[in-house]
């Protein structure tokens, strides 16, 4: 029996951004698009080319995708001007993507109140500019708005706006559950209805959660037929958020009757990736992750003392519904803590770290990593970190130089012009096999100082550094019970275009600052090669 594919669509880039406390940067937006492909993910939605900044800079400099489709987003024409001359249109025709995702109204008490038109007249926008998608050779998606409101108001005008857009070529109608208030039996009800009309291999869903009901309501939708789910990773978004991939894609691929009926298209390796891509969003964030998250929580195998523990222990699958590995998750017993190994072996293959399952070294890979955790760490945004901790382990990675001392001043005073400026100095101290190296470095803060005296002079190694620059700095206040430490995570890159994230530690910002900088040093003479005699 064959199984009925179902395409997934992330909007994080787009629903996550409208969240409250979230301003992603074009680095944190191709660094969540290329963890989204690596996950499997069907299509990516960038943004609105041309909305704000951002998401313009974004498609200028689009991410580099193996996998998926990148989509850019936008809304149907106005009413009264040509597919031509909208400036709307005209943004989305100027971006390189492989699909244009159009919002339009299907509910006759917006298209009457709102837009103030007549409601052929919105129809006539929705075909104009579906069309002129096509006529550019992009796939072209239709998001109608508001629809299971418009539906229940007037279902057979709602119906003529998204057949409207299949019939003039829209591969996919995606029903949207905009303020998230319709409940999973009129989802599966309503949907039905529509794919007597549109057949469900072109149907879509986009919930949103203001109810709770996100998730539910896009598996009521995908019984009643649609084909493409639509979500967030971790369900960000708006108000009270997106419909929840991290939950969906293991659900669809792990639970009944899904798992028979369909397929997606995440390989058993990405869906083992799937705990690290939930908590490198909220790194990036600078949000600690939810401890009780389906499937990819620290709390969601966790068992406390008692008969839970005792039961566990005989046969997980007692209080546990999946292995927990399978999501790249891990058992957690409360008081002593039994997780990890697999979840470190998944990581490991991850960042190119071929070893096997019985090797005596993750033992000591993974009690280094709980030691560091506990001490404030946190690897799953720091991929250059955990592979140089892991390779010291395995002893493939040797001190390229030894930091003797390092000292930051930090200036305030009046400049020639007379403006008050502050100003900061770093002096640097490091020996490089035996060549005793002192360095000063001035910067518009005490980091980027550091910054500039540590890659002014490393030696023998100077070399291999002078492409690397310092591209995003990030930094996080954690309360660990007895005293307030500094979390610093720092994203490098040098002119080949990669980039790579170290992290460090310390109840002191410019101590944690210098570790993490002291690491990405490190990895990028790691991987150039650079000898260590």
């Amino acid at each position: 029996m064959s199984k009925n594919r179902i395409y997934l669509y992330d909007t994080t880039l787009r629903d996550g951004a409208q969240a409250q406390g979230v301003d992603f940067s074009v680095e944190d937006k191709r660094l969540i698009a290329e963890t989204l492909d690596t996950l499997g993910v069907d299509y990516i939605e960038g943004g609105w080319p041309g909305a704000n900044p951002t998401d313009t800079e974004f498609f200028r400099r689009g991410p580099t995708l193996k996998n998926a489709k990148f989509c850019a987003f936008g809304m149907t024409k106005k009413a009264g001007r040509s597919a031509d001359n909208d400036p709307g249109l005209a943004a989305l025709f100027d971006v390189d993507s492989d699909a244009v995702c159009l919002v339009g109204k299907t509910w006759d008490f917006h298209v009457d109140v709102a837009l103030e038109i007549p409601r052929t007249d919105n129809i006539e926008t929705i075909v104009d500019s579906i069309s002129a998608i096509k006529k550019q050779g992009r796939e072209a998606m239709f998001d109608a708005e508001h629809f299971f409101d418009g539906y229940k108001a007037n279902s057979e005008y709602a119906l003529d706006c998204v057949k409207a857009a299949y019939e003039v070529g829209a591969r996919w109608i995606i029903l949207c559950d905009t303020n998230g208030g319709t409940l999973p039996e009129e989802v599966e009800q309503i949907v039905s209805a529509v794919a007597e009309h549109i057949p469900g291999d072109h149907l879509g869903i986009h919930a949103h959660n203001d109810t709770e009901n996100a998730v539910a309501n896009s598996l009521a939708a995908v019984r009643a037929g649609v084909r493409q789910v639509q979500g967030t990773l971790n369900g960000l978004g708006e108000r009270c958020g997106n419909a929840n991939l991290v939950s969906l894609i293991p659900t669809l691929m792990l639970k009944q009757p899904y798992a028979d009926r369909f397929e997606i298209g995440i390989s058993s390796d990405g869906l083992e990736s799937l705990t690290h891509a939930s908590r490198l969003l909220d790194e990036i964030l600078n949000r600690a992750p939810n401890r009780h998250a389906p499937y990819v929580g620290e709390n969601a195998f966790a068992h406390k003392g008692g008969l839970h523990v005792s039961a566990v222990q005989k046969d997980p699958k007692t209080y546990e519904h999946i292995e927990p590995s399978t999501v790249g998750n891990a058992r957690k017993i409360v008081i002593s803590n039994q997780a990890g190994r697999s979840n470190v072996l998944t990581r490991l293959h991850l960042v190119g770290i071929d070893i096997k399952e019985d090797d005596r070294r993750i033992n000591r890979i993974l009690d280094e990593i709980k030691t560091r955790e506990y001490a404030g760490y946190s690897f799953d945004g720091a991929d250059a970190s955990f592979e140089l901790l892991a390779r010291r382990a395995l002893g493939e990675v040797k001190d390229y130089f030894d930091v003797d001392s390092f000292r930051v001043l930090v200036e305030r005073r009046h400049n020639a012009r007379g403006d008050l400026v502050t100003v900061s100095e770093a002096t640097v101290k490091i020996n490089v096999h035996g060549e005793r190296i002192i360095s000063v470095g001035e910067g518009n803060g005490p980091i980027n100082a550091l910054d500039m005296a540590l890659r002014k002079d490393l030696g023998r190694y100077s070399e291999y550094i002078k492409d690397l620059s310092l591209i995003d700095f990030k930094v996080r206040i954690l309360d660990t019970g007895t005293e307030a430490v500094t979390r610093v995570l720092i994203e490098s890159g040098d002119d080949s275009g990669q980039r790579w994230f170290t992290v460090g530690v310390s109840p002191n910002i410019v101590d944690a600052s210098f570790r993490a900088l002291s690491d990405s040093l490190t990895y990028k003479l790691f991987k150039e090669n650079a000898p260590i005699k």
